[in-house]
């Protein structure tokens, strides 16, 4: 592959959009009138709208799939009819529209009052009073939930929306469309609450973003989980997007993509993005590939893919480079290297670890709301920073979790850090071992975390190709995943975190009793030789640091090597034994 490489250091959800439209009404009022004219309006202008009659399938969970629906949708229109009030599933349902756009100020909420005086939904009189008057009387030992029926209902009334008064019905559907057309389909994803130093690391995309190429562009950032790809890529976006004719930014495209219908969702959404929401419904992949190469030769756009994993994800979602328009550019994230493996030439942007001083103020402002440690905690921050080794997820992670705590808490809580590694870190650094193709890369992984780290390649493939491995296409795919790196001296490095996580991997395989588990190494490797522990027969590998000559002897069917770090005499041995 030829490629355009670049390194970044690294610092690091917006809502997932199904639909273009949620549809809030009275169904006795106006189910069969006004809003299925509404809906019909909105469809053939292209917006996918969610309307309960259509979209629930029989059995469902009815109150969860409308609660997904109004978290899943751009624009919520609520058709405020004479009895609407009188429904407390309709008010429920209101409650739930202000309380996601209070969350997300990206989502649009339309008042339509049919029939209905807005100052009546306002001061709640006429029907409305009529039907508070029952509410009241119905729940008298909920009160509060009728306190925030009406909170909903002023704060509502006070966005404004379209009245119908005296008009056609079919000029105010017609108005009504328009003004969804109008309006700004732009949300940008947010950016974490502290950043530090993300100018510099977004300066060499934003370089190539504007370097007045014609060629359709793709860009390539790459790093390990938890290094910051994600919120370089979202400046990258921001600072960017309104620089081109159409814009979209995908995010978690392996989760979605793992989801029914997933990459259908993501098409889906490019399209709405692209064509400010002027989407109609896509049963398949390639009906959507299809629509998608209509949509991007006619404009130029930017569009970011974060986190795939697998070619077929960026296939399905954009297609051929060819049918881009010229001067388009595309930026995906990714933890492998060599994702896009063909011969077209991509800019490679490699993120690297924060600095020691970055690192430091990135986990001040998540443990003390400030750039710097408070007095008395200096040295215990610098002992995390140095834990983290410039992974901003952990730094972020850890920080926030010791934040208001004790000198003692946080003395307790780095002891334990160095026996059980934080459970929200592994989840997103194993998401790669659990990428990898097969069992081979994946016990090689392992073999390297507990016995090889720092060592030289030759030795390395050495030992384990009498164990038949296929080490060296083993090592390049671990390389290729960011798992692993070969420094200028040949030897292979593994970040201290995803080292710790290789091992509860193999700490998982039993607890309690060393002696079981599949590679044991340092204080356990003694205690099982010493000890002869039940269930040896389990040991794959094992390695111990010996303080001078050792003599090990083993079956015929066993392999010992009792070498130093590169396999070399020294006068402090270390002994490795691989079954």
């Amino acid at each position: 592959m030829a490629a355009i490489i670049a390194q970044l250091d690294a610092s690091s959800t917006f809502y997932q959009c199904t639909y273009d439209v949620f549809l809030s009404y009275r169904g006795e009022d106006t189910r069969k009138g006004f809003t299925d004219h509404l809906y019909r309006a909105l469809e053939q202008a292209g917006f996918h709208t969610f309307r309960y009659d259509d979209e629930i399938k029989r059995g469902a969970n009815i109150a969860a799939e409308i609660q997904r629906a109004i978290q899943e949708s751009r624009v919520s229109i609520i058709v405020f009819s004479k009895n609407y009030a009188s429904s407390t599933w309709c008010l429920d349902e209101l409650v739930k529209i202000m309380e996601r756009r209070k969350a997300d100020d990206g989502l649009m909420v339309m008042p339509v009052f049919y029939d209905v005086d807005p100052s009546h939904v306002r001061k709640l009189t006429g029907s409305f009073a009529n039907a508070f008057s029952g509410h009241e009387e119905h729940f008298k030992e909920d009160i509060h939930k009728v306190e925030e029926w009406r909170r909903a209902l002023r704060d509502v009334a006070d966005l404004g929306g379209m009245v119908l008064r005296d008009r056609y019905e079919s000029q105010f559907i017609q108005n009504i469309v328009e003004e969804i057309e109008n309006k700004p389909n732009h949300t940008t994803p947010n950016i974490a609450s502290y950043v530090v130093g993300i100018d510099n690391r977004v300066r060499g995309i934003n370089m190539w973003l504007k370097d007045g190429s014609n060629d359709v562009g793709v860009a390539v950032i790459y790093g390990m989980g938890g290094v910051g790809k994600t919120t370089i890529a979202k400046a990258a976006y921001k600072q960017n997007f309104d620089e081109f004719q159409g814009s979209s930014f995908l995010p978690d495209v392996r989760a979605a993509s793992e989801q029914p219908n997933g990459l259908v969702c993501l098409q889906r959404k490019l399209l709405s993005d692209i064509q400010k929401g002027k989407t109609k419904k896509i049963y398949s992949i390639d009906e959507g590939m299809s629509k998608i190469k209509l949509v991007v030769r006619c404009k130029r756009v930017l569009i970011v893919l974060d986190d795939v994993n697998h070619s077929e994800q960026f296939n399905a979602v954009l297609g051929m480079r060819e049918w881009f328009h010229p001067g388009s550019k595309i930026i995906i994230t990714t933890r492998h290297e060599n994702l896009l493996n063909d011969h077209a030439v991509y800019a490679m942007f490699k993120v690297k670890g924060l600095g020691e001083g970055e690192s430091l103020e990135l986990f001040s402002w998540h443990a003390f709301k400030q750039a710097h440690p408070i007095k008395g905690y200096m040295n215990l921050s610098r002992s995390v920073v140095q834990h983290c080794e410039g992974l901003p997820l952990a730094l972020q992670v850890l920080g926030s979790s010791l934040f208001g705590k004790s000198v003692d808490l946080w003395q307790s809580a780095l002891q334990k850090l160095h026996v059980t590694p934080d459970d929200k870190i592994q989840k997103i650094l194993r998401i790669s071992f659990d990428s990898l193709k097969d069992d081979h890369d994946r016990n090689l992984f392992l073999h390297i975390v507990c016995f090889f780290i720092e060592k030289k390649m030759g030795y390395t493939i050495t030992v384990i190709d009498n164990l038949n491995f296929y080490t060296r296409i083993g090592i390049q795919n671990l390389v290729d995943r960011c798992l692993v790196e070969i420094d200028i001296d040949n030897r292979l490095i593994v970040h201290q975190l995803l080292r710790d996580m290789g091992r509860a991997i193999i700490r998982e395989e039993s607890p309690e009793d060393p002696g079981k588990r599949s590679r044991v190494w340092q204080k356990d490797a003694s205690d099982v030789l010493r000890k002869l522990t039940q269930g040896t027969e389990t040991i794959k590998g094992l390695m111990l640091n010996l303080p001078s000559e050792a003599i090990f002897s083993t079956s015929n069917q066993k392999r010992c090597h009792v070498e130093d770090f590169d396999g070399n005499c020294s006068r402090r041995r270390q002994l490795g034994y691989f079954s």
